[in-house]
């Protein structure tokens, strides 16, 4: 278990990447965790409480985005899609390097779940964005390509959920995909337990844990 400190509510994590971003042009936050950790909806949040005080200065940035698609998959990848293989570790980075810069506006992907398939320039970070929040599962894992972006975030958050509480949440939602009991249930121990258990255990120490 990490040593991090432990920050309990959105109010205190806002004033946390606040109070850290004093005096950067632009700030970077690594918002990492499992599957099913709630890291899309924990980023929004993040993100409209900085607006409120910062109107216009706050952009999240998905890791999903940067999904290989199924084609470049093939059949024999697809299965364990999801996995740290299975991204364009290289290609965020690059699009990282490009936003600290901090000197033009960065189209990146988004990943439209619904349809399984990333949209290219579904996002722009302006060079109004000062706060740019990351967020995916990979973002902290200690291995390559993966510890070439450690460097490129100014604060590193892990998001804490225990495994009950994840697998509880895979399930529901390959169940709204169209999956039957049994399958999504299979889906979320044979693939995305999988996936977590890599993520709590082989991602280096964060700056924060959000609980």
């Amino acid at each position: 278990m990490s040593s991090a400190p432990r920050v309990e509510s959105l109010t205190e994590m806002t004033r946390r990447v606040l109070d850290a971003a004093e005096g950067h042009a632009r700030f970077l936050v690594a918002l990492a965790g499992p599957p099913g950790a709630g890291k899309s909806y924990c980023s929004e949040r993040l993100c409209a409480a900085i607006d409120a005080e910062l109107p216009g200065q706050a952009v999240v940035v998905p890791m999903d985005g940067y999904h290989f698609d199924n084609t470049v998959l093939g059949e024999t990848q697809l299965p364990i899609k999801g996995a740290p293989h299975t991204f364009d570790a290289e290609g965020l980075g690059v699009d990282l390097e490009r936003i600290r810069r901090h000197d033009a506006t960065v189209a990146v992907p988004i990943f439209d779940r619904p349809l399984d398939l990333a949209r290219a320039g579904g996002r722009l970070v302006t060079p109004a964005h000062r706060f740019v929040i990351v967020e995916g599962n990979y973002l902290l894992l200690d291995q390559g390509p993966w510890r070439a972006l450690h460097g490129l975030f100014d604060l590193r958050v892990m998001l804490e959920v225990d495994d009950a509480t994840l697998e509880r949440r895979l399930v529901e939602r390959w169940l709204t995909m169209g999956q039957d009991e049994a399958g999504a249930r299979l889906k979320a121990r044979d693939k995305d337990m999988l996936n977590a258990r890599l993520v709590k255990t082989l991602s280096i120490p964060p700056d924060l844990v959000w609980r």
